[in-house]
């Protein structure tokens, strides 16, 4: 557990995992720059921030401080966009790492389990295993890898990608989770899911206590038995 509050700045904050790691990180008391084209809450904990990810003068003010901001200690990258836009999800994630390399600040990249490698078959990348990516879904994992592979070229040092099982979507908060690194995990009931609110758990987690491992991925669990 960090010594002061973090300063978290959460881009994609109106999102579906967006919005759960600002209300993650606002329950256990850090400050989260909600920065969002059409910024909403102002809790105490959250401030708003309007900026526009396709614009990176826009984003760079909100994030070193030229708009009367704190610096973050940690972004979050949690952009999506509908219909995929692989060139700007590349863009953005390049834009946020250019920034922190300059102010040396943590980036945590939400990314997407296509960039995981498939269980059981090594070498295949889920995003080209038909039996957890249909073709109509592939356009949207291979903009994931695009992502994982912009952040491995980068020259920031202090960044992770965490990636979702194959199904993530709103649910509870258990708080329980299982952490893996590059390949694929399944729960105990056999499926590779997590709810969004545990999948921000997670995130908000890892930001606490960074580790050494550049690609992590998680899976819900059930809470432990007591006998």
């Amino acid at each position: 557990m960090p010594t002061k509050p973090l300063t978290i700045a959460v881009l994609g904050a109106t999102g579906m995992v967006g919005s759960r790691v600002i209300t993650e990180a606002g329950s256990r008391g850090y400050n989260v720059l909600a920065l969002s084209r059409k910024p909403v809450g102002d809790d105490g904990h959250v401030t708003p921030v309007p900026v526009d990810a396709h614009d990176p003068q826009a984003l760079r003010e909100a994030l070193t401080g030229s708009a009367g901001l704190p610096v973050p200690d940690a972004v979050v990258v949690a952009v999506r966009t509908e219909p995929v836009d692989p060139a700007f999800l590349v863009e953005a994630t390049r834009t946020v790492l250019d920034i922190a390399a300059e102010l040396k600040i943590h980036v945590l990249v939400v990314g997407g389990a296509g960039a995981l490698h498939s269980p059981g078959t090594p070498g295949l990348l889920v995003a080209d295993d038909l039996a957890y990516v249909p073709e109509q879904l592939r356009p949207v994992a291979a903009a994931g890898v695009a992502q994982l592979r912009a952040g491995q070229a980068h020259h920031h040092a202090d960044w992770v990608y965490l990636s979702p099982p194959a199904l993530l979507g709103p649910g509870a908060r258990t708080g329980h989770y299982r952490r893996g690194t590059d390949t694929l995990l399944t729960a105990g009931d056999g499926r590779s899911w997590i709810s969004a609110e545990d999948f921000a758990v997670a995130v908000v987690d890892e930001l606490e206590s960074p580790g050494s491992d550049r690609h992590v991925t998680v899976v819900h669990r059930d809470e432990p038995t007591v006998a």
